[in-house]
């Protein structure tokens, strides 16, 4: 899996895009294909932080499609070069981050 950050600053404001790979399976989907809806497995938190700072912090659903693309802004103390991290957890505990540099 993993999660491709993009991040750039520009007039103050870092925009953010990124790629989070999962299968965001929905209880529709799995009670379908297995019969059990429990089975189901989707991004229920994700985070972004730059330096220790959280600038994201949102709670997701099934409703989110597979391999989610995030996009955000914030404004800030930065400056090109910081990393944003992201960090998911998922529904069955599965956890995944990667980190993107500002430019």
């Amino acid at each position: 899996m993993g999660i491709k950050v993009k991040a750039k600053l520009k007039n103050g404001v870092v925009s953010v895009k990124s790629l989070a790979k999962h299968d965001m399976t929905t209880y529709n989907m799995m009670e379908k294909k297995t019969g059990n809806r429990e089975d189901a497995n989707f991004i229920t938190h994700l985070t972004a932080s730059v330096n220790g700072k959280v600038v994201l912090d949102a709670s997701t659903s099934q409703f989110i499609s597979k391999n989610p693309i995030v996009k955000f802004k914030f404004k800030g103390d930065f400056k090109k070069g910081d990393k944003v991290e992201m960090n998911w957890i998922d529904r069955k505990g599965n956890k995944d981050s990667g980190k993107g540099k500002i430019k």
